[in-house]
């Protein structure tokens, strides 16, 4: 069976097309700051002083936004010599299994980064120390808004955002909630996308999380084509 994903419906095709989009920015965002840097460096003898530090950023902004996207694509390898062992029907019930644990494992990594992030963002934590409880009451005197990266600029855009998060002060540097924030909204849509994997597995529609067989299948048929040559 096969686990390619092909979204059906044009709101799915749309936000394939917009994940992917993201992704594509970010990546080329990376190769654009660090080719204006090499220039500079080696061109001029100067340097961005903040370059590594956003395109360290924008690569954790990559990797844990990809994440999600490669569960949807079911592009996360994976070792299945054991599992092919058993029948279909087995296969299934491991496959279930392995879904529910993924889902339970990213439920506490979203927990998690959302408890992390809300430190720099003025919100209060998650009570409990594994299932949410809900919210621990904040104090005025906890919040931490004002933490600024080591490097990147406040953009001149976002000065709207100073009243609201620095009761007006200026930031002189990027407020570490703003970068950081990819932290409970990669981890939301990593919950949220095993979700989706765990529903399909249960309904039948895929047998696997992990990335098909499509690339071994096109070795096969060059080398049985080979043969016949």
């Amino acid at each position: 069976m096969s686990t390619k994903y092909e979204p059906k419906s044009a709101v799915g095709r749309f936000i394939n097309s917009l994940e992917e989009t993201i992704i594509a920015i970010l990546l080329g965002l990376m190769t654009l700051v660090t080719f204006i840097n090499v220039v500079l460096r080696y061109g001029f003898n100067d340097s961005l002083t903040w370059g590594l530090e956003a395109t360290t950023f924008l690569f954790a902004w990559l990797v844990l936004f990809g994440i999600s996207y490669s569960v949807k694509v079911t592009a996360h390898l994976g070792v299945d010599a054991l599992t092919n062992l058993f029948s279909a029907n087995v296969r299934r019930v491991l496959a279930i299994i392995a879904a529910a644990i993924c889902v339970g494992y990213a439920f506490l990594l979203t927990k998690g980064a959302w408890d992390y992030w809300a430190n720099f963002a003025n919100l209060p934590q998650t009570d409990g120390r594994w299932f949410p409880t809900g919210f621990e009451e904040m104090k005025r005197t906890s919040y931490r808004a004002w933490y600024e990266v080591l490097e990147v600029p406040m953009p001149e855009f976002l000065r709207w955002i100073e009243p609201l998060m620095n009761e007006g002060e200026t930031y002189e540097k990027l407020p570490r909630f703003i970068p950081y924030a990819i932290l409970p909204i990669g981890m939301a849509l990593l919950l949220f996308r095993f979700i989706e994997a765990f529903i399909a597995v249960m309904r039948g529609d895929t047998d696997s999380l992990i990335v098909s067989h499509e690339a071994e299948d096109a070795v096969d048929d060059v080398r049985h084509m080979n043969y016949e040559e």
